[in-house]
């Protein structure tokens, strides 16, 4: 059976790379040996290599799954990789968790944005559109204004409310009617984590 030629199997494993990252996760160099059958992870790694000598790829030092798409070769012209760090209320308050699991594709973005996803749970904000199990991107910052739906720790607890900034106080607001406002007294640790920005969610 002849060999593949080295440029087919080059543009094989292009092609595969841009798909996980499309499905928000980046492959490792491992896997794209198991998945292309190569004796050796080193064969993977001199087709990632050459993927970013060539300009196709780019590589962030240090990172396992550190290879994405440059912006000129996106899939529309501005492709970002924003990190999941687990789940957050929309609800009653619950315990705030991080659990990393892998990365969100998002478009148009401004460079400078830090940005991460959250998956929601519960229903208080169903009236916003924000529905359980759906994904928040979040941009990353200490205030918000009045009326933003903002991702807020309030000591150690973690939840997604609209802002609402009464007389100086905070107070967090749901968008469902069978939810009671959290509203904050002058002693309460508040933090602001991020202002959300958009919200994806899987109809499958």
């Amino acid at each position: 059976m002849p060999r593949t030629p080295p440029g087919r199997t080059r543009q094989q494993v292009y092609e595969f790379v841009r798909q996980r990252l499309a499905e928000g996760m980046p492959p490792t160099t491992r896997e794209v040996q198991q998945q292309f059958g190569f004796k050796a992870v080193q064969s993977a790694r001199q087709h990632l290599e050459a993927l970013v000598s060539e300009g196709r790829l780019a590589k962030e030092p240090g990172r396992a799954r550190g290879y994405r798409l440059p912006s000129a070769g996106s899939l529309s012209g501005s492709l970002r990789l924003v990190p999941r760090l687990g789940r957050v209320q929309a609800g009653a308050l619950s315990e705030a968790i991080e659990d990393p699991d892998g990365y969100l594709p998002v478009e148009h973005v401004a460079a400078e944005a830090e940005l991460f996803a959250l998956t929601v749970r519960g229903e208080s904000m169903s009236g916003a559109g924000i529905l359980p199990g759906d994904t928040v991107v979040v941009q990353r910052q200490e205030t918000a204004r009045d009326g933003e739906i903002v991702v807020a720790r309030v000591e150690d607890e973690a939840t997604v409310k609209r802002l609402r900034l009464q007389s100086g106080r905070v107070e967090l607001h749901p968008e469902n009617p069978a939810f009671a406002p959290i509203v904050l007294g002058a002693g309460a640790e508040v933090q602001i984590l991020g202002r959300v920005v958009e919200v994806r969610r899987r109809l499958t």
